[in-house]
Formats: C-alpha cells, structure tokens, sequence
C-alpha cells in the first residue's frame, strides 16, 4: 500500500506557536484554507483509493477539498489525531516545557514507549491508535491512502515504523502545513519512507532534505 501522511493546513495555534491537541480544536486561518484548496493539485499525480481524517476540525476541513475534488468519502478516525499534550496542552512549544512534548514523542518512536506524557497518553497507546487505523486502511485492499493528520504524530509514526527512517532525521525535518511524507509497505512486512516533501528519504543516517531540530507540532 502506498501511505500518504498529510499534514493539516495552517490554524491559529500554529501562528502563535502553541501546542494545540485537545479535539475538536480550532478550524483553519485563511492561509490555511488556502492550503487545504491547494492540495487537490498538489496531489494530482496521485492515485487516491481512500481519504481519512482525524477527529480534529483542522484535518476535516483540509481532507475537503481533496475529497470533493476526487469524489471520496473521509474517513473520520480518533487513532489518528493529534499526539495529546496533556498537562503541557496550550504551552508554547519552543519553551522548555514545551519542548518537552515533542523529548518525550521522539522517545517513543526510539522504543520507549512507556514513558507517558504528563497527564496524557503513553506511547504504547499513541502509536497504538495509529497503527490501528493504518492497519484498517491497509486490511481494506486500497492501493492508495491519503490520511490528513497532525505534525508530530506523522513525524514520530513515522520514526517508529519506517525501516529507513531513525529519530534523528525525524526529529531534526519539521513537517510543514499540508506537507507530505509517502510511505509504501504493509503492517505486516513493514514500511519504507519514499519521499519527505518531496524529497527523497535516504537511509537513515545518510542525510537528507534539511530541516530544524525539534520542531513544533500540532
């Protein structure tokens, strides 16, 4: 299966830099509406079988036009939201606790998934949820998934899934507003990370597109 990880458009809480995880959350600025139209085109090579979204408003409204455009029905699922900030929920992310969010995410994705986020999930029911709604997706034999997500959930998954893929690269590339990570593989045999907007991922540990460390999320 091939496996487009979307990130939503742009919202308030990305302008003023806030972590932002709790459902239903707030709806797109005007950019990101923008954002959202623009991706029909951006995605037009694409052979979509099946559209998701999560529970969150954002993601709902930018899987809108592309479902429109492409007569698709989103699939609303909670696995995929947001990763829950917990007790650090509305903090500015580059504070020293809000950093702490995204320590504490990339740490699950290295195999420690235990460790809980204060006054929130763990990553063994973080990384859980998703793999569920990936697995359902892939059970329903579409050849193509585009899942309209959230910032660190698509760059941790991703961390702790693709073979190709370590916590560093993760963790040092920010996914920007409707920014696309591709994968292709199956939960049984694995998942290979193809591209990270747009360019190509090279093994892990020999580089790749540039980005900055530790990035917001949400």
């Amino acid at each position: 299966m091939r496996l487009l990880l979307v990130r939503h458009g742009q919202t308030p809480s990305n302008v003023d830099g806030l972590l932002d995880t709790a459902v239903p959350g707030p709806g797109l600025t005007p950019l990101g509406r923008a954002q959202a139209a623009a991706l029909p085109g951006a995605l037009a090579e694409e052979d979509i079988d099946a559209l998701y979204a999560s529970t969150l408003v954002r993601t709902q409204q930018t899987a809108a036009p592309l479902a429109a455009a492409r007569g698709l029905e989103v699939r609303v699922r909670d696995g995929i939201r947001e990763l829950s900030a917990g007790d650090l929920e509305r903090l500015p992310g580059h504070t020293p606790e809000g950093l702490r969010y995204l320590r504490t995410a990339f740490a699950w994705a290295s195999g420690d998934t235990a460790l809980r986020m204060p006054g929130g999930e763990s990553g063994t029911q973080a990384l859980g949820r998703y793999d569920a709604v990936v697995a359902e997706a892939a059970a329903s034999g579409a050849r193509t998934v585009a899942m309209i997500s959230h910032g660190a959930a698509i760059r941790v998954w991703t961390a702790a899934r693709a073979a190709n893929v370590d916590v560093t690269f993760a963790a040092e590339r920010p996914l920007e507003n409707t920014g696309v990570i591709v994968l292709e593989g199956t939960p049984a045999d694995g998942w290979t990370a193809l591209s990270w907007e747009g360019a190509a991922v090279t093994p892990a540990g020999e580089g790749g597109p540039a980005g900055e460390a530790l990035g917001t999320s949400a």
